[in-house]
């Protein structure tokens, strides 16, 4: 078990005013979001295998 999962979820961000950032923020704000999204892509690839492989050494034949 990955000690993260122990960890309380946190609540979804409320939206952020993006009128007030800069061009600057906002590029920086879109890069911490892309590396999130990837994370989380490859956090469910990493689901996905467990529960595959978990299938398959359960699967009766």
């Amino acid at each position: 078990m990955d000690p993260q999962d122990l960890l309380p979820r946190s609540a979804i961000a409320q939206p952020v005013n993006l009128d007030l950032m800069s061009i600057a923020e906002l590029e920086a704000r879109i890069a911490t979001l892309t590396a999130e999204i990837e994370a989380a892509r490859a956090m469910i690839a990493k689901k996905q295998a467990s529960r595959q492989s978990a299938e398959t050494f359960f699967k009766k034949d």
